[in-house]
C-alpha cells in the first residue's frame, strides 16, 4: 500500500498519468456545463417570488460550493505535505489556490448582482457575504506567502499553515445563516428530508455543480503539471522529458 502511495505521489508518475485524465475531465465539464446552463436558463420554471433574476443561482451557488470545496482540498493537501513531506501534495495545494480564489470572487460578484434586485443593494455586511470575503482573503494570503518566500519548502510550510488555520472559516460560512440573522435564505438543497426546490431547478443546479468540479479537476491537473515541471526543472526526469521532445 505504501509503495503504491509513493508511486502515485511521484511527480514523474503524476505527470504522465494526468495527461490521460485531463481531456476526459475537460470535455465532460464542457458538455455537462452547456447542458446545465440550457436547462437552467430555458427549461427551469420562473420563480414565483424572484422572477427571472433567480437564474443567476445556477452560477452563484455552484461557485460558492466550489470555493469551499477547493479550500478544503488545499488545506488537506497542505497538511499531507507538511506531515508526510509529500511534495506533490504541496504542488496540488499551490495549483488549487488561484482556482479557488477565482470561484470565491465569482461567488461574491454573482451574489452582489443577485443581491441588487433582491435586497436593493449590491453589498451588505451579511454574515455569509463577509465570511465568503474572508475566504477570498485567505486564498490571496496563501498565494502572497507563496510568492513572498524565496525558499520553496519554507513557502509551502508557511502557506500550508495558513491554509490549515483558515479551515475554521469553512463551518462559519456554512452555518452563518443558522447562527446569525442574515439576509441569506436557509438551506434549500442540503436538507435531511427533501430539497425545497422544484426538480426542474434542482437538476440543472446539481449538474452545474458537477461541471464545475470536473472543470476544477482538469485545471488543477494542468496547473499541478506545470508546477511539477517548474519545481523539478533540474531533476533527471524533466531533462529526459525535454530530450524526448
Amino acid at each position: 500500500m505504501w509503495n503504491w502511495i509513493q508511486r502515485f505521489s511521484s511527480p514523474k508518475y503524476f505527470y504522465s498519468m494526468s495527461a490521460v485524465l485531463i481531456p476526459w475531465f475537460a470535455i465532460s465539464a464542457l458538455l455537462i456545463g452547456v447542458y446545465a446552463l440550457y436547462l437552467g436558463l430555458f427549461v427551469a420554471p420562473t420563480d414565483y417570488q424572484q422572477g427571472e433574476s433567480y437564474r443567476i443561482i445556477f452560477v452563484h451557488v455552484p461557485a460558492a460550493w466550489m470555493s469551499l470545496f477547493i479550500y478544503m482540498v488545499m488545506a488537506i493537501s497542505s497538511g499531507i505535505g507538511n506531515i508526510w513531506q509529500i511534495r506533490l501534495a504541496d504542488m496540488v495545494a499551490s495549483a488549487s489556490a488561484p482556482i479557488g480564489a477565482s470561484f470565491a470572487f465569482l461567488a461574491l460578484v454573482t451574489g452582489s448582482l443577485w443581491g441588487k434586485p433582491m435586497w436593493g443593494a449590491y453589498w451588505v455586511w451579511d454574515a455569509r457575504l463577509t465570511s465568503e470575503l474572508i475566504l477570498l482573503f485567505l486564498y490571496l494570503g496563501y498565494m502572497a506567502l507563496q510568492s513572498a518566500i524565496e525558499d520553496q519548502r519554507s513557502a509551502d510550510k508557511a502557506s500550508g499553515l495558513l491554509a490549515i488555520v483558515g479551515v475554521v472559516n469553512i463551518p462559519i460560512i456554512h452555518y452563518s445563516v443558522e447562527w446569525w440573522n442574515t439576509l441569506h435564505q436557509g438551506a434549500t438543497v442540503a436538507k435531511f428530508d427533501k430539497p425545497s426546490m422544484h426538480i426542474d431547478m434542482l437538476i440543472p443546479l446539481l449538474l452545474m455543480a458537477l461541471a464545475f468540479k470536473l472543470f476544477y479537476a482538469a485545471v488543477v491537473l494542468i496547473r499541478a503539471r506545470n508546477e511539477a515541471l517548474y519545481r523539478d526543472r533540474n531533476r533527471r526526469w524533466v531533462r529526459e522529458l525535454i530530450e524526448e521532445l
